[in-house]
């Protein structure tokens, strides 16, 4: 029987392999070279390059059982691949492989008044369970982040995008063997069946260390809820972007347009825009006819109807809606107060953006939001691990503890002391 037909029976013996097989080769890539772990990075890199005919192909598969079952254009677009997402996702390791090696590195050292000298250094958490939906690209980035950081991985995709993940992680598992590491330091759960997830949250006998979920609201929920393990909260991208009084007309059209249609099913699209009352009658409608003329849905709440005939009326609900689509909602707000009161009340907590030219109002926003990401005068997708410069990321962490905001290589380590001494003993 092959782990694709494995039965309910069967799949707890078939997930507690893939755990201890993973605490396996955990153990040697946290001791693995630098130059070990570049060189796996580099072979899947040249893999992906050499298979891309056979990705196309099996996303293809993918994207043909997608339209039969209905899926939006939306979720169509972030399961699509094409040369250049491989492209992307090829630099992506490219990129992860010249960082510098996380593990082993001094973070802090001081020493003692008795001559102690104590030094912080970065080590791999160990085994990290990726639980993810639609984009196969995620099995790329999570793979090369984790083996980057020394730690083993299990990731599980959905079944939406199982073909496309599978070829992608063939690749990954041939830059392993070329550099002779374990094949099982990066794992793909080898059935569609959703039982699977269960046992991972369960944390595999003891052989999980982290969750890392990457997906809508009702995957983080449940995650949350059953996880045994530490999880790093990826919660929904419920995103603002607030066009203060001050904002350059050019600025505020060009960066909401981007912010909201560039991909809007990413969780760092623009959902809902607040625009002062002060520029209303010079910034309101070029700012909607540009969204408008891309094919963007309006909600607005009373003046915004009043202004623009296209717009539908928002309801209490469309403040708290992370569409993944060509919808957004738009409030005219007061001023920077409102606007604070309004993302407090309403944000995910993921990514915010300010347009303005007033330093004032930088800094109350940067301030008092509480959000993973902040920006000024730029768009909110580049809420992203590369465009931060991580290479990649496995997500945008949300949560306060450990890890926040594009969850890279060093936020896929802990650390431990290393105390030199020369014979001392405690009074």
């Amino acid at each position: 029987m092959s782990a694709l037909e494995a039965t309910s029976a069967d799949l707890p013996v078939l997930m507690a392999e893939t755990g201890r097989k993973a605490r396996a080769a955990a153990g040697v890539l946290a001791t693995a070279s630098a130059e070990r772990k570049h060189a796996a990075l580099i072979g899947a890199a040249h893999a992906l390059g050499r298979h891309r005919a056979d990705i196309l192909a099996a996303n293809a598969i993918d994207l043909e059982a997608g339209r039969a079952r209905g899926m939006t254009a939306a979720f169509l677009d972030r399961l699509q691949l094409s040369d250049k997402r491989i492209d992307a996702m090829i630099d992506g390791l490219r990129a992860i492989a010249a960082l510098p090696d996380p593990v082993g590195t001094v973070m802090a050292e001081w020493t003692r008044p008795n001559g102690l000298v104590i030094s912080r250094v970065r080590t791999p958490l160990g085994v990290i369970g990726v639980i993810f939906e639609s984009r196969p690209n995620v099995t790329a980035d999570a793979g090369a982040l984790c083996l980057k950081s020394g730690n083993a991985v299990i990731l599980r995709g959905g079944s939406d995008s199982v073909t496309s993940s599978r070829a992608i992680h063939a690749c990954l598992v041939e830059g392993l063997r070329v550099a002779g590491l374990p094949a099982d330091a990066i794992q793909i759960v080898p059935t569609t069946d959703r039982a699977a997830v269960g046992e991972m949250l369960r944390g595999l006998n003891g052989n999980i260390d982290v969750i890392v979920p990457r997906g809508g609201k009702t995957l983080v929920a449940r995650v949350q809820e059953e996880a045994r393990v530490p999880v790093f909260a990826h919660l929904e991208g419920l995103c603002h972007t607030f066009i203060d009084k001050s904002a350059r007309l050019d600025m505020a059209v060009s960066v909401t347009l981007n912010a909201k249609m560039r991909r809007t099913g990413i969780c760092g699209a623009t959902e809902t825009l607040l625009v002062h009352r002060d520029v209303v009658a010079t910034h309101l409608k070029p700012v909607i006819d540009a969204l408008i003329g891309k094919g963007c849905e309006i909600r607005g709440d009373e003046t915004v109807q009043k202004l623009i005939p296209q717009a539908i009326a928002a309801t209490e609900e469309d403040w708290r809606t992370e569409y993944e689509d060509a919808i957004i909602a738009v409030k005219i707000v007061a001023d920077v107060d409102e606007a604070i009161a309004h993302i407090t009340r309403y944000s995910s907590h993921h990514t915010e953006a300010i347009i303005t030219e007033d330093p004032a109002s930088v800094a109350r926003f940067f301030a008092e939001i509480d959000s993973a990401i902040l920006l000024h005068n730029a768009s909110t997708q580049f809420a992203d691990g590369g465009e931060f410069g991580f290479g990649g990321e496995i997500g945008i962490a949300t949560g306060k503890f450990h890890a926040r905001g594009p969850v890279g290589v060093e936020q896929l380590t802990s650390f431990k002391y290393l105390v030199r001494g020369n014979g001392q003993v405690r009074p």
